[in-house]
């Protein structure tokens, strides 16, 4: 017969993130404690078998290097930091190539006539009244806690944030559409996908590499619309339409517009978002502008139960592999990553840097070095905090593992599988490997 136990209350002045530290600490001592027996086993390990040795390979008498000290074997490095490596086979150059196509687009957001087109359609008035209110509402916040906590407070998001925040919301309820499949333009009913066709010269001039076909659903009309899936963004200032792909890429040239620092995020299963960089709190901010999402990097996987292989982000700086930022616990929310080994993606994305970085003034490129820094260490940070989190689930004591307040936002109010059948044909084949038609329902 079971008995049911209450849950053993925490011991007085318990801290769950002390915890969270000292899990830290030890899973840091046990590797080093596993690489130093690795180490100490191999250098003990018996002699191989005498052979034939040219004497001018002896090593001097003299030398001051110890016989014992070996060289540790690859398996016992295979835990430390990967080093760079430059792609060899087939499926490494292809992704490569991807990747760096892929890279260019950010740089397209920097054309002067285009910043100023995308100001001329932004209401800056109204988006920065509405970023000064809510800055201003943050700021009393914060003097309240000073009052509280008798400490110095500063508030969640600064003056810029705000305004990325009121773009964000027009951009969403205003500005652009959502487009499945689009009406009819003669007679407004229902259309049927058809698949694919060629794009018109005019089309394929701004960036429609493929364009839909459609047909009207009333059996007296029967005309046809096409979908040019542009992407150059002078196009989409001007349709104002498209699935994720259009959205996350007119959307990042907006923020950049009003002065934000982005980037453009690229996902292997066929989804791409926008992140603005926080000078308020030194961070990398994830925006989705299609679901009206800010700082919910967990809405793919524990919102929608999405797997994640590959998450980069391009900007004007270079690349980033942000994947641990999207897929916290790897086992549960990580697709398999086989596009090629992780040394040479890093390989990669350090080759986008030094080519987007190489003319930078050296100031900026120390600057850039230390945010690299600082975001590696977040994204390690990541991994360590669901580390703890599964551990703490074994234990009877609430908080432990839970990190900053992004972890706790609500999933999007669509579905989340319908969400992603739409990006399934929603980024406008943005570094997609071969053309798909589309088909109805998804």
């Amino acid at each position: 017969m079971g008995v049911n136990r209450k849950p053993v209350p925490p011991p007085p002045g318990f801290s769950p993130n002390d915890l969270t530290k000292q899990f830290e600490q030890l899973m840091r001592t046990k590797r080093l404690n596993d690489l130093s027996e690795r180490y100490r086993s191999r250098a003990s390990s018996p002699a191989p078998p005498a052979q034939h040795v040219n004497p001018s390979r002896i090593p001097s008498q003299h030398s001051s290097r110890p016989v014992s000290e070996i060289p540790p074997s690859y398996s016992s490095l295979r835990n430390l930091p990967k080093v760079p490596s430059p792609p060899q086979d087939a499926s490494s150059l292809r992704f490569r190539n991807q990747l760096l196509t892929l890279s260019v687009g950010p740089t397209k957001y920097e054309n002067p006539g285009l910043l100023d087109e995308a100001l001329a359609v932004i209401p800056l008035d109204r988006i920065y009244s509405e970023a000064e209110e809510e800055s201003d509402l943050l700021r009393a916040q914060a003097a309240s806690m000073e009052d509280k906590l008798k400490r110095k407070v500063k508030p969640e998001w600064g003056y810029q944030d705000c305004v990325i925040r009121a773009l964000l919301k027009w951009f969403k309820r205003t500005f652009f559409t959502f487009v499945n499949n689009p009406p009819c333009p003669q007679c407004g009913s229902p259309t049927i996908a058809l698949g694919m066709t060629p794009p018109l010269p005019d089309e394929a001039a701004r960036g429609a590499a493929r364009v839909e076909l459609y047909r009207c659903s009333a059996s007296n009309c029967q005309t046809h619309e096409r979908f040019p899936r542009y992407g150059d963004v002078w196009a989409l200032l001007q349709s104002r339409r498209g699935r994720c792909g259009e959205w996350a890429n007119c959307f990042s040239m907006l923020c950049r517009a009003v002065g934000g620092r982005v980037r453009w995020v690229w996902n292997a299963e066929d989804r791409v978002w926008t992140e603005v960089y926080s000078e308020q709190q030194k961070r990398w901010i994830h925006v989705d502008a299609c679901e009206e999402a800010w700082d919910n990097p967990r809405l793919y996987t524990e919102g929608w139960g999405k797997k994640l292989s590959y998450c980069i982000a391009f900007s004007t700086e270079g690349a980033t592999d942000v994947t641990r930022r999207y897929a916290r616990n790897t086992p549960k929310h990580g697709a398999e990553r086989n596009r090629c080994p992780e040394e040479v993606l890093l390989w990669i994305t350090d080759e986008i840097k030094k080519l987007r970085r190489e003319n930078m003034p050296k100031e900026d490129r120390r600057r850039l070095a230390m945010d690299d820094q600082r975001e590696e260490k977040e994204l390690r940070g990541y991994v360590v905090s669901a580390l703890a989190a599964e551990f703490g689930r074994t234990l009877p004591i609430r908080g432990l593992g839970q990190g900053r307040g992004d972890e706790q936002k609500i999933p999007s109010q669509r579905s989340g599988a319908e969400v992603w059948r739409e990006a399934g044909r929603g980024n406008g084949g943005v570094g997609q490997e071969e053309e798909r038609p589309p088909r109805e329902g998804m």
